[in-house]
């Protein structure tokens, strides 16, 4: 009941996160759309829109996935279903709490960390009970050996507890911020490890999972697969601060966050290389296998976001590439087409084995794969292009309002992409929905 619910959360919220963004996407074309209807501001639906995708649509889809494999691979039932569905009803409720919030102009204006103090406690308690009921699984196991995939799915729920309570400071209610410099560098170091502590673990942990499956080999590597999960831990942690290279930060950190940046190449390769060695003459299994297909797919755009990531941490191609849309366009590849891909293809291969039916309609399946492969493609194309006219206009002083004009086709094009990833999300729901509550699948 647990994984079933998080899949199902996933499907609703991320119809909801996407409508956001598509919106978002129109008002950057036509900014007098909405009129002066408050909750349909851009300065509100961005927020809105970042969080849902992160929280509502990826996070749930992944833990819908890691409920159904931490039990498998450890021989032993979850320590408590009860616990676990009282936890997604929890999630829901700091959701909807999310959206009346941010609509109404409730938030403490920081990246990653807009949510009011009562929200930030739910989402921590919420946290904290999804890591009792694994570890208390894990403590129960019929399995001696611990596979990867659990390591990295313990992980990052400890970790993102952490982390969260200490980018959302949580320890001061009224502001949930400290004062100047120090109060951007601990949201920095929250802000990217959101993706580095949260989605990254979990995301790998699924693929870990399933790509032997759906293969039918074993992982190519073990040794390789730990390598690349304390090299994670060790290195991602602490690049944050090259958000801040433009910024009065000490030196020695902006020098840290450059150096590990760069670094990032040893969990990235370690983590690619062992999956596409597992995979080495089976790509047929995997195109034959939606959720298999998704997943892997998933890795190749974790390739691509990674290697941005590190270029955009040197300060020569960050003057440009800094406070552009080649960043918005960065982080699309990293949610949408890494994390958001995984989280799909991990569901689309869990329902049937959850539900022991058939997936409703594989041609939804792949219609949705298609959409958000084209959107995130799109996505990486139109605003690295729009990014860098930006980006060198601005450094050779040219005025806002001169570019505007430049980029404006650029958005057109960013806004219709956004409806198919919006129509994949609405097919994707049917789809997920069906699966769950329909009686029988699909002939074709």
């Amino acid at each position: 009941m647990t994984a079933k619910g998080f899949c199902l959360t996933s499907a609703v919220w991320m119809m909801v996160a996407t409508l956001a963004g598509f919106i978002a996407a129109i008002e950057l074309v036509a900014p007098d759309l909405t009129g002066n209807i408050a909750w349909l501001l851009f300065s509100r639906l961005r927020p809105m829109h970042v969080n849902l995708v992160l929280f509502g649509f990826v996070t749930p889809g992944l833990l819908g996935s890691s409920f159904y494999l931490v039990p498998r691979l450890l021989r032993t039932e979850l320590y408590s279903e009860r616990l676990g569905v009282f936890t997604v009803v929890l999630w829901n409720i700091a959701l909807v709490a999310l959206v009346v919030s941010l609509a109404a102009g409730f938030t403490q204006g920081r990246e990653y960390a807009e949510m009011i103090w009562p929200i930030d406690v739910g989402i921590v308690i919420a946290f904290c009970l999804i890591f009792l009921n694994l570890m208390m699984t894990v403590k129960n196991r019929q399995e001696k050996i611990l596979y990867v995939s659990v390591w990295y799915v313990l992980a990052g729920i400890l970790l993102t507890t952490c982390t969260y309570c200490l980018g959302n400071v949580i320890w001061q209610p009224d502001s949930g911020a400290l004062v100047g410099i120090p109060d951007a560098i601990l949201l920095w170091f929250y802000g990217h490890n959101v993706f580095g502590l949260l989605l990254t673990p979990l995301a790998a942990a699924v693929v870990y999972y399933i790509i032997p499956q759906v293969c039918r080999t074993p992982l190519y590597s073990h040794t390789l697969s730990l390598l690349g999960f304390w090299a994670l831990i060790v290195i991602y942690t602490h690049i944050g601060t090259h958000h801040l290279l433009q910024v009065p930060v000490p030196t020695w950190l902006k020098v840290v966050a450059i150096v590990d940046s760069i670094a990032m190449v040893i969990p990235v390769m370690a983590f690619l290389i062992n999956i596409w060695y597992t995979a080495r003459g089976k790509l047929g299994l995997i195109s034959e296998d939606i959720g298999g297909k998704f997943v892997f797919t998933g890795t190749i755009m974790y390739f691509i976001v990674s290697i941005r990531g590190s270029m955009m941490a040197l300060p020569d191609v960050q003057r440009v590439t800094h406070f552009s849309h080649w960043v918005v366009g960065h982080a699309h590849v990293g949610v949408l087409g890494f994390a958001g891909m995984i989280a799909l293809g991990g569901m689309y291969f869990t329902l049937p084995r959850i539900t022991g039916k058939p997936l409703f309609s594989p041609f939804l399946a792949n219609f949705q794969y298609w959409m958000v492969l084209i959107g995130v493609v799109g996505f990486t194309i139109v605003l690295t292009i729009s990014g860098l006219i930006q980006g060198n206009a601005w450094l050779n002083g040219e005025t806002v309002y001169r570019v505007l004009p430049e980029i404006h086709i650029y958005n057109i094009v960013r806004a219709s992409l956004g409806l198919l990833i919006f129509l994949s999300a609405l097919s994707g729901f049917y789809n997920i929905f069906r699966s769950l509550f329909s009686t029988a699948g699909e002939t074709s």
